[in-house]
């Protein structure tokens, strides 16, 4: 391909005010507020109300059965993608910290839901996810280490049946992803995740400015 002409203008992003409003368009439900309130309260910083909302929307939209999330988020996550999956549907979450796992069942429970449709593995998810069963999951969220990033969307088309989607949080980390100057560690890690599913003949991705980023791809 060739180089982009200097004639291409590229249209103007939405303003700060048009973001906010886009975020806030569709409310969380009470449950999910008070997972964000309460992991707000012990010093954690869950997803914003768009990824949340999304997750949702997504889990429903492909009528989600088995998930697997990598970071418990505190429950914030988990309890998005329970909202949107089949009434049986069952989340696996694996987090190293246990205090976001209890926080997260603490949430799990309050809202209602049945204990045997979540379960919560307290450990290091690269030495977890080997151990959970090829092909057999809709949706994998990735959203723990980000120095991780690469060996977590490597597991995950492992883990997916065709068709199943990962979606990989905080893929724009903000704007250090686009910022070619930025080298840091984690900003390094996330475009080598980005660059393998981009590569993959494997999946079918899309990258999109919601919350700080979503990469989503399709296993082929």
């Amino acid at each position: 391909m060739g180089a982009v002409s200097e004639a291409i203008e590229f249209p103007t992003g939405p303003d700060r005010r048009s973001w906010e409003y886009a975020d806030g368009f569709v409310a969380v439900s009470e449950p999910v507020e008070a997972a964000h309130e309460a992991a707000g309260e012990a010093g954690w910083t869950p997803v914003g109300n768009g990824t949340a909302t999304f997750l949702t929307f997504l889990a429903r939209s492909i009528d989600a059965h088995a998930v697997v999330e990598i970071g418990t988020d505190a429950g914030v996550t988990g309890l998005s993608l329970l909202e949107g999956m089949s009434e049986h549907g069952v989340l696996t979450s694996i987090d190293v910290e246990a205090d976001r796992q209890d926080a997260a069942r603490r949430c799990f429970q309050r809202a209602g839901i049945r204990s045997n449709r979540f379960r919560l593995i307290s450990g290091v998810p690269l030495s977890v996810l080997p151990k959970l069963r090829d092909g057999a999951y809709d949706l994998v969220l990735v959203n723990g280490d980000r120095l991780e990033y690469v060996e977590y969307v490597s597991q995950a088309l492992r883990l997916l049946r065709h068709g199943g989607i990962v979606v990989v949080n905080d893929a724009l980390a903000g704007s250090a992803v686009a910022d070619p100057d930025n080298e840091d560690d984690e900003t390094l890690i996330i475009r080598e995740a980005l660059d393998f599913v981009a590569d993959s003949e494997e999946f079918l991705p899309v990258l999109l400015p919601v919350g700080e980023g979503l990469l989503l791809a399709a296993k082929a």
